[in-house]
């Protein structure tokens, strides 16, 4: 059996609950898939899109209606080892890829106010305008739930407001083309455990800020995703629902007891509707 068909399996049984099908579970609770569908598997390079990449291949194998997968890399200026590190994963699951370049990282390296922020716009623009071009519809991202979480939290302590990744979203600047992430019910600590037991090394970020570090599971680095991710860790060991009942949040929002809310770009505050 061929080093692939193993991984293959594995999601496929040791996985198939935890990963696989919640894979299936948010393509069909999001409508993430439909018929006629051409969509742009992006690849960074790190264990969640790659992961992503292998998982849309089986739901390809398996599908009920008729949809094209173009399997998208992009190279933002990554050193010549992390390039090579994405190839020979590449190479490793089976995975057919068109790899374009851009010159993001030297972009955004003088950047001191949020650079990171910047280099995401960027990549996802030039994403976008990649995947139009190949004809794609869609493209589709590897955020998973604990990604969800994070932002939820980093949202309500950092940005005074409340609000959530979503699973889709429609793109304001590439006419009909849509972001879907179905990786949304995925958590981490799965894709992890996937990753060691077929024992796979991919990059993290591999850009001028961590390009050294050369190990994923986002174990390092000071910025505020992980700050969420120990305060997380914290609250694990108080309750295991808390992480869930923050997922279930934003689903579960009673504008009854809302002060004020942002609609469309409207802002609606409860004194508005008081004395109706």
């Amino acid at each position: 059996m061929e080093r692939y068909e193993e991984i293959e399996k594995s999601l496929k049984k040791k996985y198939r609950s935890s990963i696989w099908c919640r894979f299936t579970s948010g393509i069909n609770e999001y409508q993430l898939v439909k018929e006629g569908d051409k969509i742009a598997v992006c690849i960074s390079g790190g264990k969640d899109s790659m992961l992503m990449a292998k998982l849309f291949q089986e739901l390809k194998k398996h599908n009920k209606f008729e949809f094209e997968l173009v399997f998208l890399v992009m190279d933002p200026g990554y050193n010549p080892i992390n390039r090579e590190m994405i190839k020979n994963n590449l190479k490793l699951l089976n995975i057919e890829a068109t790899v374009f370049e851009s010159q993001i990282f030297d972009s955004v390296a003088d950047i001191e106010k949020s650079p990171c922020y910047l280099c995401a716009r960027m990549r996802r623009g030039h994403l976008y305008h990649h995947a139009k071009e190949l004809g794609c519809n869609k493209i589709a991202l590897g955020h998973h739930y604990d990604d969800v979480i994070e932002t939820i939290l980093m949202g309500m302590l950092y940005g005074g407001q409340i609000q959530t990744m979503m699973p889709k979203l429609k793109s304001s600047n590439f006419e009909n083309m849509e972001l879907i992430r179905p990786m949304y019910l995925i958590r981490e600590e799965a894709i992890i455990s996937w990753k060691l037991h077929n024992d796979l090394q991919f990059i993290q970020c591999a850009c001028r800020f961590t390009e050294n570090c050369m190990i994923s599971d986002n174990e390092g680095g000071a910025s505020k995703r992980q700050e969420m991710k120990t305060l997380l860790k914290k609250f694990r060991q108080t309750s295991p629902y808390i992480e869930s009942n923050i997922f279930k949040s934003v689903e579960n929002v009673n504008l009854n007891t809302i002060i004020s809310y942002k609609q469309d770009g409207v802002k609606h505050h409860f004194l508005d509707r008081f004395n109706d």
